[in-house]
Parts: C-alpha cells; structure tokens; sequence
C-alpha cells in the first residue's frame, strides 16, 4: 500500500472527489486507487538504444554469432529497440524490410528521425526529408514505434531564447501526419516551461524525458509540471557520455552502480504504467557501461517494487 505521504507520490494531485490521480490526459482526470493492484509490464517497453556496440559480439551475443542474426537473437530477450543509425540518414528500404523480417509479432522499433531534419535544417524546408523518412519507416507495419526529434543544445546564435524556438516548432507539429508517436527531445534545461509542454500536449507529441548529467532529475521536473504529454512516454537513460568514456570505450561490463538513479526511474514508470500510459524505455552503454545487463536490472528491480 501506498501512503499519501510516499515518496514515489510526488507531483500527485487530487481530484475533486478525493481521488488520486497524476495529471491530466486530454482534458480528462485520469484517477488511480492507491494499493489497488501494482504495476505489471504490459504497457512497458524497454531497451537498448541501439543493437550493437563494441564489446557485446562474447558479451551480449553468442561468441561466433554472425552479425546478420544479431537482430533476431536481441528480438528474443527484449521487446523493443531504440535505433541510432537513422539519426545519420534514412536507411534503405532493405535495411527496413530485414528489421521487420528479422523480429516477431509485438516487437517494437523505434528510431531517431534524421539529423538532416532535426540538426542541419532544424525543421525549415524539410518537408520531403520527412515524408521520405516516414515512408521508409513505414516498411516496420505495426512494429514501428514511436519516432524521435532529437535537438541538441541550442546556443544563442541559434534561437535566442526558449520562445523563439517554440516559435519555429509549433508550425511543425501542426503539419505532422496523424498515425504515428513521435517524441521531442530538448537539452536546453531553462526551456522546459509549462509552455513548451502544452504545446506537446495539443499536438498529442511526447516529451523524450532524458537522465542525461546537465539535464534536470526526473523528480525535478515532475515535481514542477507534468511532462507526460501525450498518450505514450519515452524515456532515454543516457548517462555521462564524457565520464565514462574516460574509463571504457568497451560496452561488456556495468562500471558505474546506478542502483539508486534506476530505482528513481523505475518508479516514474510505475506511476506512467498505472496511468494507462504506454512506457518506451531506452538504455544507453553510457549509462553504466553495459546497457543490456542494466535493462536487466531494471526489470528486477521492477518486479522487487511489485
């Protein structure tokens, strides 16, 4: 049971019955019965950012595996994967099909949307860019996932401040195709306002929420605003890119204990999961060194919290 006075219940609110409930839904009061049952994994998606990495070919795949079968045997231990090359170009037809071929029934794909869009032109005149993406993507079927815009850090003499790039991401949205999730990923920490994230909402676009070193504590956010947006969340744990590399650059072993950051994590998605929101989780080598063995732990940890 859950107390009123329980940690993990930060950025609650009441309804006007009594109810507890965590935010609003599409103008709607989405309600929870404390203790009624716990959080089970069915709207849980979770992780690697990418399926292959320096290190994993003894460590994750079998010694002697091909790398043409890594997908296949990776689809059988987990039930989704974040993929990193699409950030570079939109990848070829091929490549598509043998994604979708190489993975069963329920397994979910989700993908960074070209740099060329999100970093070169950053959203102006893109327009075939996109369509050309989305119709490569669309060889998934219904094992696309949610698709990501993933903005680095803008400096000054990019936008001056948080409204002007809000200015130049509201017309884009507006003209987004219906059908898919996709995801905004910001790393300019003074931007996350109540109106940046209404714009989100209105366009039915999810917040990427990031555990990234120069980026708020996901406790932070939440205990300001509600950064769920739409009717998915997606979640990137990225860690201290910088840091860890100065220690590895060999993904097969955890080196850093993220034991307490990831209990944090598995909390928010407990409280997403009981709020009927679908929950994709991507883990990062950069996180602890070994992104497999923390999904892993993750998962643990999970069925440990009930």
């Amino acid at each position: 049971m859950f107390s009123v006075n329980d940690h993990r219940l930060r950025a609650l609110h009441l309804c006007k019955d009594g109810q507890l409930f965590q935010g609003m839904h599409d103008g709607k009061c989405i309600t929870t019965t404390l203790g009624v049952k716990s959080a089970d994994m069915t709207n849980l998606h979770i992780g690697t950012s990418a399926f292959t990495a320096a290190g994993w070919e003894n460590a994750f795949y079998p010694e002697g595996m091909k790398p043409a079968d890594y997908l296949t045997y990776y689809s059988k231990k987990f039930n989704t994967v974040e993929v990193d090359s699409t950030f570079y170009r939109t990848p070829s037809a091929a490549t598509v099909n043998g994604w979708e071929r190489k993975t069963p029934a329920g397994f979910i794909l989700a993908a960074k949307v070209p740099q060329i869009i999100t970093h070169e032109k950053i959203l102006q005149d893109c327009d075939d860019d996109l369509k050309h993406f989305l119709e490569t993507m669309d060889l998934m079927g219904d094992k696309l996932g949610p698709l990501l815009f993933q903005f680095g850090y803008f400096n000054k003499s990019a936008f001056k401040s948080g409204k002007e790039f809000l200015a130049r991401l509201e017309p884009f949205l507006k003209k987004l195709p219906k059908g898919y999730r996709f995801a905004v990923e910001i790393r300019n920490k003074q931007w996350l306002t109540a109106e940046f994230f209404d714009l989100l909402r209105v366009h039915k676009v999810a917040y990427a929420l990031i555990d990234q070193a120069w980026m708020p504590r996901v406790n932070e956010i939440f205990e300001k605003l509600d950064p769920i947006t739409a009717d998915f969340t997606y979640i990137r744990l990225l860690g201290d890119r910088k840091g860890i590399e100065q220690k590895t650059k060999i993904w097969d072993k955890v080196i850093v204990d993220r034991s307490r950051e990831l209990m944090s994590w598995v909390n928010v998605c407990q409280r997403t999961v009981r709020r009927g929101i679908s929950t994709y989780v991507y883990i990062n080598n950069h996180y602890a060194g070994f992104a497999p063995a923390t999904v892993e732990q993750f998962q643990k940890l999970w069925k440990a919290a009930g």
